[in-house]
């Protein structure tokens, strides 16, 4: 079934280079985005099932359809270590998708999290596990295994167009997608941009206002801002 490139499984798939991903790792998605030129976001509504969840990871894609997770299956025989699944609905769903067992089986094969644009259950044991899981909404309610979907197509997930072996990185911020064939250069820019911020902070800790820091005072009085005592 190939209508609408559905029923597909790409097997062979170019990841970005494992330095690269690595690398990005160190940095928050609020830098690696900043860094991208403040693209690459998923939409806000994204969120950490637990606290504390985070990860950074290629993309295995999962194409779902709604209240199906028949696909998530098909996609554990793709993972190789150190994939995130990112799992986009063909239409607005928020089914529990994704639970422990499904974690247990992409865990056992070196996965490092999941994010997926629908629901996900059973969070308390996720959070026991360490299985890192953002999702659009938590959600008891079970699936089906009925319809066909994809693996490892290009995929809108949350907003922003998610590639197989592209890097993804999840914290309390959201979600960030870089493009495989730009991610050396986002760490290295993010690297960059982490080192000034830090120097910024010891500024700001010291007690020097931004108003002085980024030379504020000037362009805010040609603004017209007055001050009235």
């Amino acid at each position: 079934m190939d209508m609408n490139g559905l029923g597909i499984v790409k097997r062979n798939i170019v990841r970005a280079d494992k330095a690269a991903v690595e690398k990005l790792a160190r940095f928050g998605v609020a830098t690696i985005h900043e860094a991208m030129g403040r693209v690459g976001l998923m939409k806000p509504y994204m969120r950490p099932v637990y606290t504390g969840a985070q990860l950074c990871g290629t993309a295995v894609t999962v194409l779902l359809q709604p209240g199906d997770n028949w696909m998530m299956h098909v996609a554990a025989e793709q993972l190789q270590p150190g994939d995130v699944v990112v799992a986009a609905c063909t239409t607005d769903n928020t089914d529990g998708f994704f639970g422990d067992l499904l974690a247990t089986s992409f865990q056992a094969r070196g996965a490092k999290g999941l994010v997926i644009d629908g629901g996900c259950r059973d969070v308390k044991e996720l959070q026991e596990m360490g299985f890192p899981v953002f999702s659009r909404a938590i959600s008891a309610k079970g699936t089906i295994k009925a319809t066909l979907g994809s693996v490892n197509i290009s995929v809108v997930c949350a907003g922003t167009a998610v590639n197989p072996g592209d890097v993804v990185i999840a914290d309390a911020d959201g979600v960030v997608v870089v493009p495989a064939a730009i991610a050396q250069q986002v760490a290295d820019v993010a690297e960059k941009r982490e080192s000034f911020e830090a120097e910024k902070r010891a500024k700001l800790a010291a007690g020097v206002l931004g108003l002085d820091m980024y030379n504020m005072r000037g362009p805010l009085e040609k603004a017209g801002l007055r001050y009235i005592d």
